[in-house]
């Protein structure tokens, strides 16, 4: 049960974007639909190749992340409740929203 709501440790902000997969399953759909129209690359150099220029364009159309000033806070270990964020961690005498 941890492993599954552990995305409200996180800002609120960024429970979208924990809860897809969609950014990895589309860009790697634009890889895989291009290597299947190319049928080959050539060679494993090729391939890489051909691949890294596709998801470097593909990034262009990526979504940007909401809340990006969160992200710092993330990295930091900020601690986060129920999406928000803790300010005094060792106070634990907060109000309960009603």
């Amino acid at each position: 049960l941890d492993e599954l709501l552990e995305f409200y440790d996180y800002p609120a902000e960024h429970w979208q974007h924990l809860r897809t997969t969609n950014p990895i399953e589309s860009t790697f759909a634009t890889v895989r639909h291009r290597t299947k129209i190319t049928k080959s690359p050539g060679s494993r150099a090729a391939g890489l190749a051909m691949a890294f220029k596709l998801i470097e364009a593909a990034q262009d159309r990526w979504r940007a992340v909401n809340g990006p000033h969160l992200v710092a806070l993330v990295r930091a270990g900020a601690t986060f409740t129920r999406g928000q964020l803790v300010e005094r961690p060792d106070d634990h005498h907060q109000p309960e929203a009603a």
